[in-house]
């Protein structure tokens, strides 16, 4: 699946792993002496969280022959989810046990609905128990660095989705791992910043891969995959800044 935003003659297409490559860059920049518990490993997790996507394995399309963004994707694939969390276990077993995490709040909404969801449901919470026990770890920590691969996987789906608003209007990203609230702002420069400011250098730059198509519709899903493997590629950008409007300055005097 991928984040999918309609051009003028066709698509652009973020695909989702590349969207979690983007979380984990983002996180990969948070303050240091702030940072959730075993920083690396937890960036790790951000960075494959959205493994079970792929991309050439499933229906893109939408009934009218359109690419199908993520948001559309209704289907509950409990084997396909038992796989990504045995792959995430090869990385280790805190990456497995924050991506555990993840799949558990995504699909807690199924509980009761059926067995599967129940079985599903009730294993992460066995796995999570067996992991933490083995890992020495306390559930507080595991909140903290989930809480903290919320917040880097909802702003990374913010600039992906394209919804910073216009006007230098800040918008709630989401509370950070200090449970405290984060908002970002895009100023007239086109600079972002985070309020309060929670990275560890004063300015840097992340980006994202996107592909393009020039056509609107697509006769099958084979079609669609052989326009995606051979669409352009682009680059995508943000720079963030602690304070944009001082950097400007800076900037004109240079």
């Amino acid at each position: 699946m991928a984040i999918v935003k309609p051009l003028p003659d066709g698509w652009q297409l973020i695909y989702h792993r590349s969207h979690a490559l983007l979380a984990a860059q983002i996180g990969g920049h948070w303050r240091r002496k702030d940072a959730p518990p075993r920083f690396y490993e937890t960036i790790a997790a951000i960075s494959h969280h959205d493994d079970l996507e792929r991309e050439w394995e499933q229906d893109n399309l939408t009934p009218c022959g359109t690419p199908k963004d993520f948001m559309m994707e209704t289907e509950t694939a409990y084997p396909r989810m038992y796989e990504h969390l045995e792959n995430a276990l090869y990385r280790g077993r805190w990456v497995a046990l924050l991506i555990s995490v993840h799949l558990a709040r995504l699909n807690q909404k199924a509980s009761g609905t059926s067995p599967e969801a129940d079985e599903f449901l009730d294993r992460q919470q066995q796995l999570q128990k067996q992991y933490r026990q083995e890992l020495k770890v306390t559930k507080d920590e595991i909140d903290r660095a989930y809480a903290f691969m919320q917040w880097c996987d909802r702003l990374s789906l913010i600039l992906c989705q394209q919804q910073l608003p216009d006007d230098e209007r800040a918008l709630e990203i989401s509370k950070g791992p200090d449970g405290e609230r984060y908002d970002i702002i895009k100023y007239h420069d086109g600079l972002l910043s985070v309020i309060p400011w929670c990275f560890e250098d004063n300015r840097f730059t992340v980006n994202v891969e996107a592909s393009t198509l020039n056509e609107v519709k697509f006769a099958d899903n084979t079609s669609l995959t052989l326009a995606l493997k051979q669409a352009p590629r682009s680059i995508i950008e943000w720079t963030f800044v602690k304070d944009a409007k001082q950097s400007l300055k800076q900037n004109k005097l240079a």
